[in-house]
């Protein structure tokens, strides 16, 4: 099956990214650690066989060779999600977006998501802490579906695929992946990392005590 892959991004810059380990972390350590898992994924994505990759930036950062850069449109996360499908549909070419919160991405995850598409409408990449980290359309055209899923709560990956599955698509799932939003996340994740981001969060993130 075609795909292109798409990556919602932010640009790494203090203040605006990973604000969730500050404290322990500064601002700028924070951003250290975005930086990383921003480069992982890019490596990761350049890695799959794919026909075309686009960021979805909010930001300024610059474009990996071979990538194409689109920006975020949309009042909130659901409406950027949604366009980042809709904006950059392919005729005929199912559609991959992941974001930059799961550095302990591989091409074997990512073909997970895609493979299932040979039956279902859509594929989910669920998050631990009730989101998801991945979403495969075969027709990018149903994530206007998304445009009125609540973001960023416990249950968002459930009203997503209720979304979805009242529009008739068939969705499965997809492994399930910890994102990293606090100090003992980045700890936990970059344990079963490749890349740049296990440095990057021994040089910048204070380990968690045990309680």
């Amino acid at each position: 099956m075609r795909r292109q892959l798409l990556l919602i991004a932010k640009a790494p810059v203090p203040g605006r990214v990973k604000t969730r380990l500050c404290p322990p972390c500064t601002p700028e350590q924070a951003a250290r650690v975005a930086a990383a898992a921003l480069a992982d994924t890019i490596a990761v994505l350049t890695a799959t066989p794919a026909g075309r990759r686009t960021i979805v930036l909010s930001g300024r950062y610059r474009r990996p060779p071979g990538w194409h850069l689109v920006p975020q449109e949309g009042d909130g996360l659901a409406h950027r999600l949604s366009n980042a499908f809709v904006d950059t549909a392919l005729p005929g070419t199912a559609s991959v977006l992941v974001g930059m919160d799961t550095p302990q991405l591989t091409p074997a995850r990512l073909d997970a998501l895609t493979n299932g598409l040979h039956e279902l409408g859509a594929v989910l990449g669920p998050a631990e802490d009730g989101g998801w980290w991945g979403l495969a359309l075969r027709d990018p055209s149903h994530a206007t579906a998304l445009r009125d899923v609540p973001m960023s709560i416990p249950d968002t990956a459930q009203w997503t695929v209720k979304a979805l599955r009242e529009r008739g698509v068939r969705v499965g799932y997809g492994p399930v992946l910890r994102d990293v939003d606090t100090a003992a996340d980045a700890w936990t994740v970059s344990a079963g990392c490749a890349g740049t981001f296990p440095a990057a969060v021994a040089e910048n993130v204070p380990r968690p005590v045990s309680r």
